[in-house]
């Protein structure tokens, strides 16, 4: 649906911001994000117009139907960012630069060229034997476990959570999974994607381009059973400087959402009592949890974005062309049109979590994000049998972005394990 209410007026030429215009941010809305999509709902509707870093106007498309729309019309909402109509108001330092700046990468491309890049990238991936990634995952989940496991406590985002899918995601495109070189990466791309206060995301993006830059170079001189070297090796012959883009993609999608997805389906499981009896071996219940965290908790809550190509409407909003649009996939996944009882299905996987669309994370991508999410998880619970909260459920914090879902830190206890 492109209409599905009023109209109300798009801001004017030089105007600084939609009338009405929410900002994204603040404590309440990185603690409570869904309180704040039903206000926006019940004040706006299923398009909203918000306020990003900077007071920069966008709009955040919160409906179900709404999304699904945006990501299945490219003809009217595209990824290239050079279409934004904002661009003269936006500083070179702007912290959201690596998410919007253009680049030679799969994400930014359309129609035919972002078919045969996706396309690229599908191959490579589906060169990834899923039995031998979780085989690895579970040696890697082993050698996490162990350096903690006697102590009797951890603190499993960092020590778990984010370390699993790094080494997953680096080893698969051919480099070491551990060392310091590998950690910098992954320090990079959480800065890249998720900064704290005091962090410089474009230098650490940088930085992350000429790790990957260096990558190339060396499967080019000496390739591997790698996604690198499939990329490079494949027929459609990519130049260095796009495989490179879309390795950072690959491996920040694989990365960091990863991660929270992980962590996420941990604070379920130790904090619900649904899956409390089931949860020392209950592989049903595991895959029950990584799903409902997929609707409820999902790990990538907003993604910008898509840049209107003409003069459009959506939800009842009238969009000038170069409009910038923030996907809430977090809002999306609990409208209240698609569940009216208020219950989320577990079972169903019809969530937009992975997008949707020409542009929605290429197959096999979230059968892989599974492997290394399901075997975290399971093997955590098999090794830690009697593993608990370490800290009342609500004690727990989230980080303060209005882009992942993510926790600041999982604490648990558990009886220590002699190796």
């Amino acid at each position: 649906m492109t209409d599905t209410g009023s109209s109300s007026p798009a801001a004017a030429p030089g105007c600084p911001a939609h009338p009405g215009a929410v900002r994204l941010g603040g404590l309440e809305y990185q603690q409570t994000p869904s309180q704040l999509y039903r206000t926006l709902r019940r004040e706006h509707g299923a398009v909203a117009p918000v306020l990003l870093d900077g007071d920069v106007p966008a709009w955040l498309v919160l409906g179900y139907s709404e999304v699904g729309y945006v990501t299945a019309h490219d003809e009217l909402f595209a990824r290239d960012s050079r279409r934004w109509n904002q661009w003269e108001n936006i500083p070179a330092d702007w912290p959201l630069m690596p998410f919007v700046g253009y680049q030679p990468s799969v994400l930014f491309t359309e129609g035919a060229e972002h078919q045969r890049r996706a396309g690229v990238i599908t191959q490579a991936l589906e060169g990834v034997d899923q039995f031998e990634l979780g085989r690895e995952c579970e040696q890697i989940a082993d050698e996490l476990i162990a350096s903690f496991a006697g102590s009797g406590h951890a603190e499993l985002m960092s020590a778990f959570a984010h370390a699993l899918p790094m080494r997953a995601a680096v080893q698969m495109c051919g480099m070491p999974h551990s060392g310091t070189d590998t950690q910098q990466l992954v320090d990079d791309l959480r800065i890249s994607l998720d900064a704290a206060e005091g962090d410089d995301p474009v230098a650490a993006y940088g930085r992350v381009g000429a790790r990957f830059q260096q990558l190339v170079k060396e499967k080019r001189e000496k390739p591997g059973p790698d996604v690198t070297s499939r990329m490079l090796q494949h027929p459609a012959g990519l130049t260095d400087e796009e495989i490179i883009q879309d390795l950072i993609s690959i491996i920040a999608a694989a990365q960091q959402p990863t991660a929270n997805w992980i962590c996420n389906t941990l604070r379920l499981l130790l904090t619900d009592e649904r899956f409390a009896l089931n949860v020392s071996g209950g592989r049903l219940s595991v895959g029950e949890a990584l799903n409902e965290v997929l609707w409820l908790d999902t790990p990538t809550q907003n993604f910008i974005g898509r840049w209107a190509v003409r003069d459009t409407q959506l939800g009842g909003r009238q969009i000038r062309a170069g409009d910038c649009l923030v996907l809430g996939l977090a809002a999306a996944n609990t409208d209240p049109q698609i569940w009216p009882e208020g219950h989320v299905g577990a079972e169903n996987a019809a969530h937009l979590s992975f997008s949707n669309g020409e542009h929605r994370c290429p197959y096999p991508a979230p059968l892989l994000a599974d492997v290394i999410a399901r075997t975290a998880v399971e093997a955590l619970l098999e090794r830690l049998p009697d593993v608990v909260l370490d800290a009342e459920p609500h004690e727990l914090t989230w980080r303060p972005s209005i882009w992942m879902r993510g926790l600041t830190s999982l604490p648990v206890r558990f009886t220590p394990v002699v190796q």
